[in-house]
């Protein structure tokens, strides 16, 4: 039995922080919490076999930490973004402006108007008293961030629909945009 609490201890451990060290949203990290909770009390198991109390205890508390995990992520942060996709379907049908969630601007996909995908949303920059996105911050290339190129792009060309935003542009003019410092974006 402690041979195998050996493998899947670590293995679920490293398996579950890669999941929400990736950030892909409340679902997926929820789901990292599950197998981190399996890791938990797979570490859990070898400590008391191996009658290890320190270990044990802290996997005690950590399989606490990762049940509250689940309940964040896959609860609350799920039912709050259900409220957003579900007020979002209610405005289209409704007089006025159709309306999106705000936690889009992080995470959007961004595609051409002939539907190609161009990069993703990461942030925006919205007027402090107008409220009024000045533009969205949308990343192309790179693995998990790494070697990504952030772009600056008007929010005068974006359409948010669904789970993405439409850019009036074609790709080589999204190329063509000027690359903004990752620390030092304009005011």
């Amino acid at each position: 039995m402690i041979d195998l609490l050996t493998w899947i201890a670590p293995t679920a451990t490293i398996l579950a922080a890669l999941v929400t060290a990736s950030n892909l949203g409340s679902r997926v990290t929820g789901y990292g919490f599950i197998v981190f909770t399996v890791g938990s009390i797979a570490w859990l198991g070898m400590a008391w076999l191996k009658g290890d109390a320190p270990l044990m205890w802290q996997n005690v508390a950590l399989t606490l930490l990762n049940l509250f995990g689940i309940w964040r992520w896959l609860g609350r942060e799920a039912r709050i973004e259900e409220g957003g996709r579900a007020a979002h379907q209610e405005s289209r049908d409704t007089p006025g402006e159709p309306l999106f969630p705000a936690s889009m601007l992080g995470q959007g996909r961004l595609v051409a108007d002939d539907g190609s995908q161009l990069g993703r949303a990461v942030d925006a920059m919205i007027g402090c008293s107008s409220g009024r996105v000045s533009y969205l911050v949308a990343a192309d290339g790179g693995v998990a961030g790494i070697g990504e190129t952030l772009r600056q792009v008007s929010w005068s060309r974006l359409s948010a629909r669904e789970s993405e935003f439409r850019a009036q542009m074609s790709p080589g003019q999204f190329q063509a945009l000027p690359v903004l410092d990752k620390d030092d974006w304009p005011g």
